[in-house]
């Protein structure tokens, strides 16, 4: 049975596929307050606004490409059992060859009813006020916005808790409820930690490996290093 290698990837990962983090601009996402576009106030208060924000996102989405680190985490599905946990709302990961996949914040190529939650399609054109659900309720991003909860972090947790091995990818570890989910995982667990400016880590009972480089620099390395866990098996 292969081990199981659970990751949580962040805006980090993405970045040097050139999808802009809102951090890294003093809480300004590509010139916006983030509440005025990634927020349930935002949207009740300018929903067009919101909606254009998010097309262009989308049609960035178009324009850019997964990087290395998305591509060794593809590649190590050969020999482990790879469940992927991101807070990026783009398909990255999914373009790379991942095929397990929970996007905890939401996804940039689906749009949702504001009414009915369950209704969601795949969307990657333009989202205007004029689209509707089938009762005539408008369309929304299929984002999470702060303030909102987070569906799938019951499903995290539980994938922390099974984890053989836990990678941290590309986060600045200051968004919860994600923030925290490495700290479900079983004590014995090894946990790497790939980021050019690694926040510090408490409270953390396993073994921890900081590596302080980009995504695709750190997989290199994680990579070969997850070879001894192959030798284990």
């Amino acid at each position: 049975m292969k081990k199981k290698l659970v990751v949580l990837s962040g805006a980090g990962i993405s970045a040097e596929s050139g999808i802009k983090t809102f951090r890294d601009a003093d809480g300004l996402w590509e010139g916006h307050d983030i509440m005025e576009v990634a927020s349930p106030i935002g949207w009740h208060k300018n929903p067009e606004l919101v909606l254009d924000f998010y097309n262009q996102r989308r049609r960035q989405l178009k324009e850019v490409h997964p990087n290395e680190a998305h591509y060794i985490l593809a590649e190590l599905e050969s020999d482990f059992d790879v469940q992927i946990i991101t807070q990026n709302v783009d398909n990255l990961h999914e373009r790379a060859g991942s095929t397990n996949v929970l996007h905890l914040h939401g996804e940039l190529n689906k749009v949702r009813s504001t009414q009915n939650p369950s209704y969601i399609l795949e969307w990657m054109d333009d989202l205007t006020s004029d689209h509707k659900d089938p009762n005539g309720n408008p369309m929304r991003p299929h984002i999470v916005w702060f303030g909102e909860d987070v569906p799938a972090i019951e499903v995290a947790i539980e994938l922390a808790e099974e984890a053989d091995i836990f990678l941290v990818i590309g986060t600045s570890l200051q968004v919860y409820p994600a923030a925290g989910i490495m700290h479900y995982t079983q004590p014995n667990v090894p946990v790497f930690y790939i980021d050019p400016k690694p926040a510090t880590v408490v409270e953390l009972a396993n073994p921890l490996e900081i590596i302080p480089l980009s995504g695709s620099e750190g997989m290199k390395i994680v990579r070969e290093k997850l070879k001894s866990f192959l030798l284990d098996n």
